[in-house]
């Protein structure tokens, strides 16, 4: 497949990285990482400011470009290890906004988002889920001008520092999937917050009668859940385009490393055995990055099966990638690749994460599987 960039598209990567380079190097990114939270209120604003919270967004609410501009936004996420919620409050809230909430809804969050004043995040896995989107536990039950929610979240991807979380609960009397926006601060609304294990901030959310009013359902009581599953696939796409972003500042930062350390007189880029090495992460990034540039492609298709196919396809194979790619980093560094100090300790964290995050390999491959034997018996 032959993919390329248009002109507009080189101009918005290249002022992406241009702006994290200068201001979210590896050094400024600890200082991040050592505060509460792991996030800048400053760095979120500049972001705004540059527009790239606006990416993605219907342009008849200030937004601009589509699945390949949220690719290219999210592998400079990758390549600079941001830990700001993009992904939580523009990809996976933002796309439920769209086609989801009502008019006023959009007109009124989407300003929000575009402008860098809210931060949200998506509460739908639940402890006993195993990564099924159609396992919603969670019940919220009519009460004249109100709805009452009980459940638990797990695993709520930046919910430590949302100002508003999208909740997911089944319907009692439809029997329906809906999205509720709920203030964390609510009463009988508890979020136990925590780090995950690339630094990033999670949260755990009980609802002990939680009361919203009818006003907080995002758009009707029709089901929502088709609209969930297609954001969650847009948030691996956006995942798989971070891994590239990732795994290809891995191999440079490997192959600097190996032109400079020394062993018997001479750079250990030399060795051949470590030169075949670097060639099979090369391979892997380079592959990689067609299967990101698969399921970004796959986006927009109305085709939901072959959808599903292609972006489990591409999670699964940059899973492996990106464990590949991350153990040999860390060897050709020798002790140092697991220390603090290197970004390629954090590097390997991410990836880890991002494997993890809404179905590892080992999930994909045995939902493409079962796929392709239901098609037999059908057949």
């Amino acid at each position: 497949m032959q993919f390329e960039l248009d002109a507009d598209q080189r101009a918005l990567q290249e002022s992406l990285r241009r702006f994290l380079t200068r201001e979210y190097d590896f050094e400024l990114r600890r200082g991040f990482l050592a505060s509460p939270h792991g996030t800048s209120p400053a760095i979120w604003r500049s972001l705004a400011e540059q527009g790239a919270l606006a990416i993605g967004l219907p342009e008849e609410h200030g937004g601009f470009g589509g699945p390949v501009e949220t690719m290219l936004m999210m592998e400079e996420i990758g390549r600079a290890l941001v830990l700001e919620p993009y992904l939580s409050t523009v990809v996976l809230c933002g796309s439920l906004l769209a086609s989801r909430g009502r008019a006023d809804q959009q007109a009124d969050w989407f300003a929000r988002i575009a402008a860098g004043s809210c931060k949200l995040a998506l509460a739908h896995s639940e402890p006993d889920a195993r990564y099924a989107l159609d396992f919603v536990a969670t019940t919220a039950g009519a009460d004249g001008d109100s709805y009452t929610l009980n459940g638990v979240k797990s695993t709520v991807l930046d919910g430590a520092v949302a100002d508003q979380l999208f909740v997911t609960a089944r319907l009692q009397l439809q029997d329906t999937v809906a999205v509720f926006l709920a203030d964390p601060r609510t009463p009988g609304l508890e979020r136990v917050m925590y780090r995950t294990q690339d630094g990033r901030t999670a949260a755990d959310v009980t609802l002990r009668n939680v009361k919203l009013p009818r006003a907080s359902l995002l758009g009707d009581e029709s089901d929502a859940l088709p609209a969930i599953e297609r954001s969650i696939e847009r948030g691996i796409a956006a995942l798989c385009a971070e891994a590239v972003g990732v795994i290809e500042a891995l191999n440079h930062a490997t192959l600097e490393y190996t032109k400079s350390r020394k062993q018997f007189g001479q750079p250990i880029a030399r060795f051949q055995a470590l030169q075949h090495r670097m060639a099979d992460m090369f391979v892997f990034a380079t592959q990689a990055r067609s299967m990101a540039l698969l399921a970004t492609g796959r986006c927009s298709s109305g085709d939901a099966a072959q959808r599903r196919h292609d972006i489990g396809a591409a999670k699964a194979f940059i899973g492996k990638a990106g464990r590949f790619v991350g153990q040999q980093a860390v060897q050709l560094h020798g002790g140092m690749g697991i220390a603090d100090e290197l970004s390629v300790s954090h590097y390997f964290k991410r990836l880890t994460m991002i494997n993890a995050t809404f179905g590892d390999a080992d999930h994909h491959v045995a939902a493409i599987s079962e796929g392709i034997l239901a098609e037999g018996d059908v057949s």
